[in-house]
């Protein structure tokens, strides 16, 4: 009896020593058990913001006070992002930068970002390269809120937007002003062209004296969609991806132009290759140029010239003026980490504070209507008035038709246009054999 119950009791000892070995976890106490849990979560959390630096490249192709106002800006974004450097590199321009992108894009070397003309985003979509960015922009920590992405002028928005995808934000946006000096028309009595009617009865009236009145850079392919659009007409059908300018509207539109050349009242740049060269040595008493062009005009003015700006000429009361300018791009063959980065670049540069600062800085647009809302840059156009009459413009501004074969097409338009000129064709012939050959390039 004695040895059976000392048996138990050794039995007995031996489970409860196991069964606390068990159930040692339970031995902590809740309140250690849920400062240990919060140290393991504020670890955690420290590892997630821990991350490593990254270097990405923004190719673009400003020259000049551009280019050095958007250095000011990628330097600015550095300083504030310890983690993340960008590295603008400048491409020359914009036919080189796109050259080099496409040919980047074969050899799969593209940068993680790059300045992109509207027109040309349609290549990239169609050839896979380009980054889509609805992901980025509705990221509940990094992207934009509802009411900051329709901050965005609507225009500028729908036109980085295909098939409620958006491939790019609007960055540098322009539109066409008239420039005009101010002692010509004033010594001939002439007030500030409102019309194109005004336009040519100016430069009837100052034709003299080794100056012309009106002038027309050599790609003015954007005053003939102008008056096209005024006119009623239509340059490519976005919808059809149909060429439509060689109509009777196209015919009158470019005559009007091209009947001011050839009396001799109007001209091209030529050989001076920019119209603000001959406009600033006084040549020329009026001009259409890019508002992205003021800062040009500012240096290239001889001393003593007054000039000013205006809104492009009107056309029995309808007024039109083609936007132009740049977009960013995200390319898709960079890495996570990288594309990242380049969001928050592009979330930075189309901000309202630095597109204001841009658009002061470059003579673009804001690309965000609370940016014009700014005092400082309320303050900024009483002072510089020349830079108003780019935003004066954004109900009346439009975008060319963003199309595959848009860049292709405008090369052809330039080549007849040019042949209009040297009177090589006739109008009509030159529009008709432009169409045409747009045509065939569109539905490649």
């Amino acid at each position: 009896m004695k040895k059976r119950f000392l048996l138990t009791t050794i039995l007995s000892l031996f489970f409860l020593l196991v069964l606390s070995a068990c159930s040692g976890e339970d031995t902590t106490s809740t309140e250690d058990k849920e400062a240990k849990d919060a140290e393991k979560t504020e670890e955690n959390k420290d590892n997630e913001e821990t991350s490593e630096p990254v270097e990405i490249e923004f190719w673009h192709a400003m020259s000049g006070p551009h280019e050095e106002a958007l250095q000011s800006f990628v330097e600015t974004f550095n300083s504030e992002n310890e983690s993340i450097t960008v590295k603008a590199v400048n491409q020359g321009g914009y036919d080189d930068l796109e050259q080099k992108i496409m040919a980047s894009a074969k050899a799969k070397t593209l940068p993680t970002m790059s300045q992109a003309v509207t027109g040309v985003i349609p290549e990239y979509i169609n050839n896979d390269f380009v980054e889509p960015l609805n992901t980025y922009m509705e990221d509940e920590e990094i992207g934009l809120s509802e009411d900051e992405r329709n901050d965005f002028m609507e225009i500028f928005r729908e036109s980085s937007k295909w098939d409620d995808t958006y491939y790019s934000v609007p960055f540098s946006k322009s539109t066409r002003v008239m420039f005009y000096n101010k002692t010509i028309l004033e010594e001939n009595g002439f007030d500030v062209p409102e019309t194109w009617q005004d336009v040519r009865e100016i430069s009837e009236a100052v034709t003299k004296d080794n100056v012309i009145g009106m002038g027309f850079e050599n790609s003015f392919e954007a005053e003939f969609q102008a008056i096209l659009k005024q006119l009623g007409g239509t340059y490519i059908d976005e919808e059809a991806k149909e060429a439509q300018f060689a109509s009777e509207k196209g015919i009158e539109a470019m005559t009007f132009i091209n009947d001011m050349i050839q009396e001799g009242i109007a001209r091209t740049a030529g050989e001076d290759q920019y119209m603000s060269n001959p406009f600033g040595r006084g040549d020329v008493a009026m001009y259409i140029g890019s508002s992205a062009g003021i800062p040009h005009i500012a240096g290239a003015a001889e001393e003593g010239l007054e000039w000013g700006v205006t809104t492009n000429p009107t056309w029995e009361g309808e007024g039109a003026t083609t936007f132009a300018g740049n977009d960013i791009v995200m390319f898709n063959q960079s890495e996570d980490a990288e594309k990242e980065a380049a969001w928050k670049f592009m979330k930075y540069l189309t901000s309202p504070e630095v597109t204001a600062e841009w658009a002061m800085k470059s003579g673009y647009l804001p690309v965000r209507s609370s940016a014009l809302e700014l005092e400082e840059y309320k303050t900024f156009l009483e002072e510089n008035p020349a830079y108003a009459a780019a935003s004066q413009q954004v109900d009346t501004g439009f975008f060319t038709a963003r199309v595959t074969g848009g860049d292709a097409v405008r090369n052809i338009v330039l080549e007849e246009l040019d042949k209009i000129v040297l009177g090589e064709k006739t109008v009509e012939d030159g529009l008709t054999s432009a169409q045409e050959r747009s045509n065939e390039e569109l539905k490649k």
